[in-house]
């Protein structure tokens, strides 16, 4: 994407080029949370739903609360690690 601050604009015009690219980088990581829980959802019914009915029962309850606890767990590992990673400057 191109980096807007880089156009001869006056200060009004960065001001809202600013604010334009803090809007984008929102709606990135809004789409980004909404695909998590999309990938949650498909991994976690398919390892848990054996068949659906009109009642969750007690096991497959537990199977998704676990599924996704997991996931949000190893999610936040990858994500801490990944920072610690860049902090140290060792890609």
């Amino acid at each position: 994407m191109a980096d807007f601050n880089s156009f001869d604009l006056n200060s009004s015009e960065k001001a809202e080029a600013a604010e334009l690219q803090k809007m984008i980088a929102i709606e990135q990581q809004k789409a980004q949370f909404q695909a998590q829980v999309h990938n949650f959802t498909d991994v976690c019914w398919d390892k848990c739903m054996d068949k659906p009915s009109s009642k969750l029962d007690s096991r497959t309850e537990t199977c998704l609360v676990s599924c996704v606890e997991r996931f949000i767990d190893t999610t936040l590992t990858i994500t801490n690690r990944f920072t610690q990673m860049v902090q140290k400057g060792t890609h």
